[in-house]
């Protein structure tokens, strides 16, 4: 599989899934959050009214977050203008950054993995999180 193509949707899914102990609930909404250990580590979100087109005040229906490690972690992605990841007012404070579908093909396979990854991480316990980046050294869920 090529890991320099764009992701996609059904990458993201993938992904999330080939992550060790994950599991999948569904919102009332019908959206997925995977899990590790009863933790969120990636979700879809509905509309909000933080999350909007600046040009049409439209709230975006596509937005999925990813845990990030922590703010530096998060800084980085957000800051970094060659990067589709935001935030907004209500994520203040919370170790997550905001993508919209519509923008994750602006994302390699090998990149939407590494985020994947680093979420899965910032969630898991201590002894799955050791285990796995022994096995892993370098990330290679994708």
């Amino acid at each position: 599989m090529d890991d320099n193509r764009p992701a996609a949707l059904a990458d993201l899914h993938e992904l999330a899934l080939l992550m060790p102990f994950t599991t999948v609930v569904h919102t009332s909404s019908g959206l997925p959050v995977y899990q590790v250990g009863g933790k969120s580590f990636v979700f879809f979100r509905t509309p909000r009214k933080d999350a909007f087109d600046p040009a049409t005040g439209e709230r975006y229906d596509d937005v999925v977050v990813f845990w990030v490690e922590g703010e530096a972690t998060k800084q980085g992605l957000v800051q970094d203008p060659t990067t589709p990841f935001f935030t907004t007012p209500h994520f203040d404070g919370h170790p997550s950054v905001l993508l919209r579908l519509s923008r994750i093909g602006e994302l390699t396979r090998a990149e939407l993995a590494e985020v994947v990854e680093d979420a899965w991480l910032a969630q898991a316990s201590p002894r799955r999180r050791a285990d796995w980046l022994r096995d892993h050294p370098a990330g290679t869920a994708g």
